[in-house]
């Protein structure tokens, strides 16, 4: 039996987004937003009739042919023909998931009544998404200023029969789509095409769906880091409270505490160590995994606000007898919050590859590369050499987009953001990071079979549940399956809510 989402003037959190996509939740509008919808729409058309004087986007032309008045009888056709022209993506397709992201967002911000659409285009786009149709969008074409335009004319094409979608497996034109339906286009009235457009939610569903998996990889960051603490020997001490209440960052506080209580009831961690100090990548997890934290959480409550605001133009007050043109649209909260957390997360897969490299590299009472007879095996060797690479990478993909701007529509877009850009890069980062934790889980478990000692509880339970999937190398096999296996171990480990979002 399906469940229901209303979409009402309620904020959407992160635990909600993760219900409404892990489960066969389904959407529907609440009488509240039903209302405001068509409130909105009624003072529009009445509005239109009553004045004669130009008002942007609604009897006009767009962008910098802001001055060009449309007759009455064009108002549809002006819709339309904004919608066409803007579908220009090129690259890459959208990933499926972030598509329904998009729509969810995009009903999210037409709910609030200040767009003026139709209540039949919002229950088309609820439509889609409780059908399962997936418009086929594009990653590259949004400037992420006056909204993601083109991607989101990519996925308002199939409201007016134009364009195409993936549907039960298949890519289908948006005409076949309709006829499988008996569906009718939508004629999109005054305003629509630009409240379609305007917006930024593809920015939004990129951003939620790195944010999503980064809380996730921070808090697998942690365990997995403690992991290797215990491979390593290394030393309970820099994960004493009173160090970090001394140096009181939140996150900071949070990773230490963590990591204290993973090492609960380890024999390996109060057994007598030899060396005085652990490398940084080890002692400093709290100052460098925490300052990660404390960005995720930030450019968190960034997008919070942004998927729970209106951010098409003009936006329309009924209440106030108001029709206000302003910028709304404009990404640059995302762009830079993109960019922050890229940066954050790069940062993560840094710190990794570091604990990595010092446990093949012979240290302690390790054997060089974790293999018994190194030299005939080269071990784990060429998994510190992968993780190299796409740290590497990582920084490359971490090169701020929010610091460029082109100018754009003969000069009245004079400022853009390039969210679109941080957003596509950023998801790069958060999947390129979870391969890089697969492969320190990979090699802190291989490191962890030649301690003299059983970790705590908690962590022998994750590695037993990971040796499920990955075996202990005993001499050279082709590793690529292996971390193949661990990336698919951490995406499939369910982590509490909770745990995750507090």
């Amino acid at each position: 039996m399906n469940t229901f989402h209303y979409i009402d003037a309620t904020s959407l959190d992160l635990s909600k987004i993760q219900e409404i996509i892990s489960s066969d939740v389904k959407l529907a509008l609440s009488e509240t937003a039903i209302k405001k919808i068509e409130k909105c729409r009624a003072y529009l058309d009445e509005k239109t009739k009553s004045i004669s004087k130009p008002i942007y986007g609604i009897n006009t032309g767009f962008g910098a042919l802001y001055n060009v008045k449309i007759d009455d009888f064009n108002l549809q056709k002006l819709q339309e023909n904004l919608v066409m022209s803007h579908a220009c993506g090129t690259g890459d397709e959208v990933p499926k998931e972030i598509v329904k992201l998009m729509i969810l967002f995009k009903i999210q911000a037409l709910s609030y009544g200040h767009s003026g659409v139709q209540l039949a285009t919002v229950n088309r786009l609820i439509d889609f998404y409780n059908n399962d149709i997936i418009p086929v969008i594009f990653t590259q074409g949004s400037l992420g200023a006056s909204g993601d335009l083109s991607p989101l004319a990519h996925l308002s094409l199939p409201l007016i029969g134009l364009g195409e979608v993936n549907y039960k497996g298949a890519k289908i034109s948006s005409e076949e789509l309709l006829k499988i339906f008996s569906w009718d286009t939508i004629k999109l009235q005054s305003k629509e095409g630009l409240a379609l457009l305007n917006g930024t939610q593809f920015m939004s569903a990129y951003g939620i769906y790195s944010l999503l998996k980064a809380h996730k990889l921070s808090y697998l960051a942690d365990v997995i880091g403690t992991i290797s603490l215990e491979g390593f020997d290394g030393r309970v001490e820099p994960f004493n409270e009173l160090i970090h209440l001394a140096r009181p960052h939140n996150g900071q506080i949070k990773t230490a505490k963590r990591i204290k209580d993973l090492l609960e009831d380890s024999a390996l961690i109060v057994q007598e160590k030899q060396h005085v100090q652990d490398p940084y990548s080890f002692r400093c997890m709290p100052q460098v995994h925490g300052a990660s934290k404390d960005t995720i959480k930030f450019v968190t409550k960034t997008f919070l606000t942004e998927i729970n605001s209106v951010t098409d133009n003009p936006n329309i007050f009924v209440d106030e007898d108001e029709i206000i043109s302003g910028g709304n649209f404009h990404g640059q909260p995302l762009a830079l919050g993109l960019d922050f957390l890229a940066i954050a997360l790069s940062e993560l897969g840094n710190i990794s590859e570091r604990r990595t490299y010092q446990l093949v590299s012979g240290h302690r009472h390790l054997p060089p590369f974790l293999v018994s007879n190194p030299g005939l095996n080269s071990g784990f060797m060429i998994p510190q050499y992968t993780a190299a690479s796409i740290v590497s990478q990582n920084k490359q993909y971490a090169t701020p987009a929010s610091v460029d701007s082109i100018e754009s529509s003969n000069g009245q877009e004079d400022h853009v953001s390039m969210g679109a850009n941080a957003a596509t890069k950023c998801k790069k980062i958060v999947d390129n990071l979870q391969t890089i934790l697969a492969i320190e889980l990979f090699t802190a478990s291989q490191a962890l079979s030649f301690a003299n000692g059983k970790s705590s509880p908690f962590l022998e339970s994750i590695v037993y549940s990971f040796r499920q999937e990955v075996s202990i190398v005993e001499e050279d096999r082709v590793l690529h399956y292996d971390i193949v296996n661990a990336s698919s171990f951490i995406t499939s480990l369910e982590i509490d809510s909770l745990e995750l979002f507090e």
